[in-house]
């Protein structure tokens, strides 16, 4: 089932979410409609919090994204032999960070048509579980670890306009403005203010 994205002003959205056990009620199903909402808003990845479950969890799809550049694109954006993971992620801890770090453009489906640069680590290592609750302890790159980032972002109330420098945010106001208000309209379902 497709479920509503809430936009940005959702104070759901700025709070630091709990960990769940693998009890946690119809988790099978929440998992399953959040990767439908999140292939019908032709996101790359979907934070529980973003559809109003202030719990950490998180799915990553970063093989479309592989699977949609050509070979140079890829060089550019994931290591050598990484193809893009589609993964869920329950509880999930960053252990490490690279001192390598990277600049590139981030949206976030509950922040509509804007775009902007920011600065994260090319490496991480995250211990997490799995949609089965199967623990894993796993180093990602590039443009996955990017993604995973963004969305482990989400769990601690993180939204990327927080990563970007004052006057960029003043610069994006209005439009901002007009994304709480709902004064846009997206090609997904959302839940505005």
């Amino acid at each position: 089932m497709k479920l509503p994205i809430l936009s940005l002003g959702h104070m759901i959205l700025k709070e630091r979410c709990e960990n769940i056990n693998q009890d946690y009620p119809n988790l099978g199903k929440l998992i399953a409609d959040m990767w439908e909402t999140m292939q019908n808003a032709n996101g790359c990845g979907l934070a529980a919090s973003q559809v109003g479950q202030p719990i950490r969890l998180f799915i990553v799809d970063s093989k479309s994204t592989y699977e949609n550049l050509d070979e140079a694109e890829r060089k550019e954006y994931f290591d050598t032999n990484d193809k893009g993971i589609m993964e869920t992620f329950i509880n999930a801890q960053i252990i490490e960070c690279s001192e390598r770090c990277w600049e590139d453009k981030e949206g976030c489906l509950s922040i509509p048509d804007l775009s902007q640069s920011v600065k994260r680590p090319w490496t991480i290592t995250i211990e997490y579980y799995t949609k089965d609750f199967e623990k894993q302890f796993r180093t990602f790159n590039a443009t996955t670890a990017r993604m995973i980032q963004h969305e482990y972002d989400h769990t601690d109330g993180i939204l990327f306009l927080d990563h970007l420098e004052p006057l960029t945010k003043k610069l994006m106001e209005s439009k901002l403005k007009r994304i709480i208000k709902g004064q846009i309209k997206p090609k997904y379902p959302m839940k505005f203010l």
